[in-house]
């Protein structure tokens, strides 16, 4: 009974291991191409594990096509500057994303460009620190 219980704990880690490495896969991104939207943000997720945001983008029929861009976690945003208002639903935006390879409007995020001309990414950016003087 006991070796029973510990080789079903075993499968049991195993599969929520297959299962958050499926999540994370970017087998579905062309990360060899970026795309810029210029749109309007239609709603924004300040969630964990990821956040998210929808983008409203004319399309040349005159309609508008919804992209949906995956960003990184809250944690991650705030060291770059973020907050959870920094995109607010009706704001106008430039969006860059890689896109997803099945032409489906969606992406994986890159960086925005506010109204207010601020450029945010994922990452904070850092300045390289000029290396010491010699004695």
């Amino acid at each position: 009974m006991r070796l029973s219980l510990v080789g079903s704990a075993c499968v049991a880690l195993l599969l929520m291991g297959a299962a958050v490495f499926a999540h994370h896969s970017s087998a579905g991104i062309d990360r060899t191409k970026t795309v810029e939207l210029t749109g309007t943000v239609r709603q924004f997720g300040w969630t964990n594990p990821h956040s998210w945001m929808e983008v409203d983008v004319p399309d040349q029929k005159g309609g508008t096509v919804t992209w949906k861009v995956e960003m990184t976690s809250p944690a991650y945003l705030v060291r770059a500057g973020w907050k959870s208002t920094t995109v607010k639903q009706g704001d106008e935006v430039k969006v860059t994303v890689r896109p997803l390879r099945d032409g489906s409007p969606g992406g994986l995020f890159v960086s925005v460009l506010l109204a207010d001309g601020r450029s945010l990414t994922e990452r904070p950016v850092t300045t390289p620190t000029p290396p010491a003087a010699k004695p």
